[in-house]
């Protein structure tokens, strides 16, 4: 049997970070946690159609700040701040409906993704709403990783699609490739992503994993 690791929990501590930041703050470690987790699936949900790249957590006693990396930064903070506004207030409400403990100071960042061809969150969000739009699984493959593999900074793409691809009665799995995808050298830096096309004849999982070369200390 294959021991498959999901490729960002691999490289922690060698080319990645956590995407919970906690300082001085591990008292209340199972409360602190599902705040974490309950949190990020709220946004999660919420910004779906806003090309969420990550979302970072960083809490201190006094301080909780999130950090919302996304391609389409303006459409959230909205116009003078507005829509930055709401959605803090929507967090705290949420906090407040699901008695989770809130904190003295909520910041919230958000961050643009300069080269979102290049973020493998952002591209299977786009598989998706291709797919969702009824497009024909294999262009939007073939188009996807042609738009990615463009990109100076990519040396390898592979989009892997598993479902009832084109509405037919089996689940298969179809994939595309190019390039190389060392997954076994930690210092090669690859951004792996899952997401998933609701369909109307059901779901379809989407892979994304895109390798950006090696990374060596200088």
């Amino acid at each position: 049997m294959t021991h498959v690791v999901h490729p960002y929990a691999h490289r922690i501590g060698i080319l990645r970070d956590w995407k919970s930041r906690w300082f001085g703050a591990r008292t209340k470690y199972a409360e602190q946690l599902k705040t974490d987790v309950l949190i990020r699936e709220f946004l999660e949900k919420k910004l779906r159609n806003f090309l969420i790249s990550s979302i970072e957590m960083e809490r201190n006693e006094k301080v909780f700040k999130i950090i919302i990396k996304t391609s389409r930064a303006g459409m959230i903070i909205g116009r003078s701040g507005e829509g930055a506004k709401n959605l803090k207030k929507e967090i705290l409400d949420f906090m407040t409906k699901h008695k989770l403990p809130k904190p003295k100071d909520l910041k919230i960042d958000i961050e643009e993704v300069r080269y979102p061809e290049t973020d493998a969150a952002i591209v299977g969000m786009m598989v998706a709403e291709q797919l969702e739009k009824r497009m024909p699984f294999r262009r939007v493959l073939k188009m996807t990783v042609d738009k990615v593999a463009a990109n100076r900074e990519v040396e390898g793409v592979k989009i892997s699609l598993s479902g009832r691809l084109g509405g037919a009665e089996m689940a298969r799995r179809e994939e595309l490739k190019k390039g190389r995808i060392p997954l076994q050298t930690l210092r090669a830096d690859i951004d792996f992503a899952r997401e998933r096309a609701n369909m109307s004849y059901g779901v379809v999982g989407i892979k994304v994993w895109i390798y950006k070369g090696e990374v060596f200390n200088k």
